[in-house]
């Protein structure tokens, strides 16, 4: 049961997303129903990709579902509260120090819990290029203002 949980999930998006995008607002300017063709475009994707899901978790259902299990085994657990931990830490710190210092304290947490501490140097050249190359994007070439 556990694994039609995300194709149904993705079918309500997909379908609540096509009611919503249906029910926005003509433009006064170009074509009247531009602003709902891509967001109908994604909510049909998501629909046939959630139905075409459930289709193949449907008919694979006598193998053994073991994804779970192996969140039990190892240091799965560890891993999963520390990214959550992360994550948290990130939400509360992304308004306070802005975007560039909390994204790259983000990224060396999970590459330092991924990789460990011997390639610490790999670790922190990634998470700052990743971070001041996002920031840069945004900022300068799409002209987006982060915090």
């Amino acid at each position: 049961m556990v694994r039609y949980i995300t194709p149904i999930l993705a079918t309500l998006v997909g379908v609540i997303m096509l009611i919503n995008a249906i029910n926005l607002p003509k433009s006064n300017l170009g074509n009247p129903n531009g602003p709902m063709y891509f967001p109908l475009l994604i909510a049909i994707i998501l629909i046939i990709s959630g139905i075409v899901y459930f289709l193949q978790e449907f008919k694979a259902r006598v193998n053994d579902f073991a994804d779970f299990r192996a969140l039990r085994i190892g240091k799965s657990p560890a891993y999963l509260l520390v990214s959550l931990m992360l994550m948290l830490i990130y939400t509360v710190l992304f308004d306070r120090i802005g975007f560039l210092y909390s994204t790259i304290l983000f990224l060396a947490g999970l590459l330092f819990l991924l990789n460990g501490r011997k390639k610490w140097m790999s670790n922190i050249i990634i998470a700052v290029a990743f971070s001041f190359v996002t920031w840069y994007a945004f900022g300068t070439l799409l002209q987006v203002s982060l915090p």
